[in-house]
């Protein structure tokens, strides 16, 4: 069995490969390692090999784990739905959000967030699949949220963030960066979330900037009751 380190500098190596063959540079993709299910100490270990920035599902099972290694600079991601009863929590604890999708949840960050912290890097999650299943805006209602979400004092609109559904086209990654493309310089967009373990390679050559790796990395998720 590969380690954490190792499985991290493969992950690396994917990245780098992919951006390459894009003809663009592996820098300008970041990694975030999903790390929900897992223990601290599998953090731990990933932060050991040079990763920074980790992101969780579940507020409640994410403080755990941030009491738990609060002498590492982490930077937290929360990267599953937002719920309207933790959002104080997800304002004061977390320095990014990218499954913002309604202008309530966006209000209620912003009124929440310490004024001592610096603004709450958030994005706004596009359905671009259209599934039931799954949380988000329809593409033609982005920019009316993007509208709302840059008129808030504690809120910087970074960017879109989308999970495209498994085995998803080409064509699905380019059109999640057409939306991106069209809204860049009306907001100052710098960061377009897209890509998982199994289809990092599309969304790195759709010009994903951001990829969400947490199998790749930590291996199947252990099952867990749901915290949120």
């Amino acid at each position: 069995m590969r380690s954490i380190h190792d499985n991290l500098q493969a992950v690396r190596k994917r990245i780098e490969r992919a951006a390459e063959a894009a003809g663009r540079d592996p820098a300008a993709v970041r990694l975030l390692a999903v790390s929900k299910t897992h223990a601290a100490a599998a953090i731990e270990a990933a932060y050991r090999a040079g990763q920074r920035a980790f992101g969780e599902n579940y507020v409640q099972e994410a403080l755990e784990k941030m009491d738990a290694l609060r002498g590492l600079a982490i930077e937290w991601h929360l990267v599953g739905p937002v719920q309207g009863n933790k959002t104080r929590l997800a304002a004061e604890r977390f320095q990014w959000v990218q499954t913002l999708d309604r202008e309530r949840i966006a209000r209620r960050l912003s009124e929440q967030r310490p004024a001592e912290l610096p603004a709450l890097n958030v994005l706004v999650q596009v359905n671009v699949s259209g599934e039931a299943s799954k949380s988000g805006v329809a593409p033609h209602d982005v920019k009316s949220l993007a509208n709302v979400v840059r008129t808030l004092p504690r809120l910087r609109l970074r960017g879109l963030m989308a999970i495209p559904e498994p085995g998803a086209d080409r064509a699905r990654f380019q059109g999640v960066k057409a939306l991106y493309d069209e809204l860049q310089a009306e907001f100052g967009f710098d960061t377009l979330s897209l890509g998982m373990s199994e289809d990092m390679e599309q969304a790195i050559a759709a010009g994903s900037t951001l990829v969400r790796i947490g199998t790749a990395i930590f291996g199947e998720r252990r099952r867990v009751k749901d915290a949120a």
